[in-house]
């Protein structure tokens, strides 16, 4: 067993034709959970729809591995079935299936019943998947979703973006929650989380950031003392 969940090495993304990632290099250890910041434009979702083998993206250089196992010639389905996990930005609308249905398929209905009420969507139980949702409620079910699938390695694409004042703290809550339990079988889960206006580090105790800029990681710190020199300086290397 590998001492690390996920290890990023020389990695190179293209997305089509151009090319949005450079000599990427991420370590995250068993229990930890990394911050990722930048600039729009700088990589960050692209790096994280790389690790799920979301299309456009394609690794051309360089190497993702989960517990020791290349992933790069995985589908998408097959690395969430290894252990991945991610709460997109913009997922899609399933008509016809609500969320206690999609809750039941996944053999989850009492994680739901618990976590659907502390994320204040339990009143949305018959709700078709996305269909209707404010962009804060879609960001709500996002983490909700993570709970219900009990993945290994979970991934956040700026969870509080959109989110209203009332229920960041709520979400923020029950990433850290998330990411500090155990799955199923007892292992340590990990987490990588964009954040772009740091709101979510008043409730999420990370370990680690990065700073993303021109599709590299141009500096790695204490997650609070980066966003604080990120608010003085902007995006820059210290």
């Amino acid at each position: 067993m590998s001492d690390n969940i996920l290890k990023i090495r020389d990695l190179d993304v293209f997305a089509g034709e151009t090319q949005v990632l450079r000599d990427v290099d991420l370590t995250i250890h068993p229990g930890e959970v990394h911050i990722l910041l930048g600039p729009n434009g700088s990589g960050k979702s692209s790096l994280l729809q790389a690790i799920m083998g979301v299309p456009p993206f394609r690794v051309t250089k360089g190497d993702i591995r989960l517990n020791g196992r290349s992933i790069c010639d995985l589908t998408p389905d097959q690395r969430a079935a290894l252990g991945f996990g991610m709460a997109y930005q913009k997922p899609p609308e399933i008509d016809g299936v609500t969320l206690t249905a999609l809750a039941h398929v996944m053999r989850a209905d009492a994680t739901f019943a618990t976590e659907a009420a502390a994320l204040d969507m339990a009143d949305f139980a018959q709700r078709e998947v996305n269909v209707g949702f404010s962009g804060g409620e879609i960001k709500r079910w996002e983490v909700l979703k993570l709970f219900l699938q009990n993945p290994q390695f979970l991934l956040f694409d700026e969870p509080e973006s959109g989110v209203d004042l009332e229920h960041i703290a709520a979400v923020g809550a029950a990433i850290e929650r998330l990411a500090r339990s155990r799955t199923a079988n007892g292992a340590k889960r990990a987490a990588l989380v964009i954040t772009h206006t740091g709101f979510i580090l008043d409730y999420v105790k990370a370990d680690t950031a990065h700073m993303m800029v021109d599709g590299r990681i141009i500096a790695t710190g204490d997650p609070k003392e980066m966003f604080e020199q990120v608010k003085s300086n902007g995006y820059h290397a210290a």
